[in-house]
């Protein structure tokens, strides 16, 4: 090309729709003009100049651009890769991943339902502990208010007959609120655990639709409460038996000390391998699997196959959070009732009762719907591991096919 500038009669750039004016041929042995040099990145305007639809050769062999994959065609972008979270994401639909869970993530996930469903865990609890705490409290005023009942003894250490009844009355009167209370919280875990199972596909129950949730396994759910507790009071009732005939068998305290030595940690033992294989899982296999008595304490003891250790650790450990934890809040009403029943004269009975109802309250506001949802969390836990039940999930909560 001459390095003079075009005449007035040339114009600069060629006319459009005119062909290119021909290339020079390459001196012999050089490289077709064409292609890049070795090593060399292509440069913008062969992208631009858009794909172009030959396979590239397999690694080693002539015509691969650097960073191409077998099969790609030059000028094609690489396939497309999720970013880093986005499928993490996905498989979280709800409060918990949908995946075997650490433990970190079972008592992370157990928070998160509470949060999730205030209402349905936590109103649950008081709802069910305010009523049956009403009881006692009510009767207590009566008998303050009518008969006059006091804690205070009479100078000659001697106590009204009047009074000893309405004490009788006052604290019986919280044990039948316990036992109401008790009744009252089968019903709760029967609803945290349709809870649980919501809120791990993203779905938040109210109070009235977990309620209504457990509608047809209500009654089934209070016997397999009475079988349980029946078994458990048949165990140590066994063992009881057993410590009273060798006491009167044998006579001998020496005995009795070293057959007690050798037999309460097997006791011990036979009782925390009943509580996880028999105990632990039955009420949320009844209340999702709409199973019967039976059927759901088999159900527990089939999940906790070869998976006992794990399982008792986690449900030790959640004892003592939750116990540590109602101890704390319900410590100063606590506190209140004991110093109370003694500084406030005739109505110290009454302050007794009102704070002891307060605490359990507060205590059972906590403990319930934390060890319900816990175990709700292990009952899906071990479902994600043994039976790939996250991939049902999955598709309950719109991140799968169905």
């Amino acid at each position: 090309m001459s390095d003079q500038p075009p005449s007035p009669d040339q114009p600069a750039y060629p006319p459009p729709g005119s062909p290119p004016p021909p290339a020079s041929p390459p001196p012999p042995g050089a490289p077709p003009q064409d292609s890049p040099p070795p090593g060399a990145e292509p440069s913008g305007s062969q992208w631009s100049a858009g794909p172009q639809w030959a396979p590239v050769s397999p690694p080693g062999q002539p015509g691969q651009l650097p960073g191409q994959f077998p099969g790609q065609f030059a000028g094609q972008a690489p396939a497309w890769t999720p970013a880093r979270g986005m499928l993490g994401a996905a498989h979280k639909p709800g409060a918990m991943p949908l995946q075997p869970l650490s433990l970190g993530a079972i008592y992370d996930a157990a928070f998160r339902i509470i949060r999730f469903n205030p209402k349905a865990t936590v109103g649950s609890a008081v709802l069910v502990a305010a009523v049956a705490m009403v009881i006692p409290v009510l009767l207590t005023a009566v008998l303050t208010f009518t008969v006059g009942i006091t804690l205070d003894t009479t100078s000659s250490g001697d106590i009204d007959d009047s009074d000893l009844l309405g004490a009788l009355l006052a604290y019986g009167s919280l044990g039948l609120g316990a036992i109401l209370q008790s009744l009252g919280l089968i019903f709760v875990t029967g609803m945290v655990a349709h809870v649980t199972h919501a809120a791990a596909v993203g779905r938040r129950l109210t109070l009235g639709e977990a309620w209504a949730a457990t509608a047809g396994s209500r009654w089934r759910l209070v016997g397999l409460a009475v079988v349980l507790g029946l078994a458990t009071t048949l165990l140590i009732a066994i063992y009881v038996a057993f410590w009273v005939l060798l006491v009167v068998a044998s006579g001998a305290t020496l005995v009795a000390v070293l057959v007690g030595l050798a037999t309460v940690p097997v006791f011990l033992a036979v009782l925390g391998w009943f509580w996880i294989r028999v105990y632990y899982l039955p009420v949320p296999a009844l209340m999702l699997e709409r199973l019967g008595i039976w059927e759901s304490i088999a159900r527990g003891y089939r999940l906790t196959l070869g998976q006992f250790w794990r399982t008792l650790g986690i449900a030790l450990l959640t004892v003592l959070i939750a116990s540590t934890a109602g101890q704390m809040l319900s410590f100063p009403f606590a506190l209140i009732a004991q110093v109370g029943a003694v500084t406030a004269g005739k109505y110290g009975a009454l302050v007794l009762i009102v704070g002891t109802a307060l605490a359990q309250v507060t205590s059972t506001a906590f403990v319930a719907p934390f060890s319900s949802a816990v175990t709700s969390v292990q009952y899906l836990d071990l479902r994600m591991r043994k039976e790939a039940y996250d991939i049902e999930l999955m598709r309950e909560a719109g991140v799968l096919d169905a």
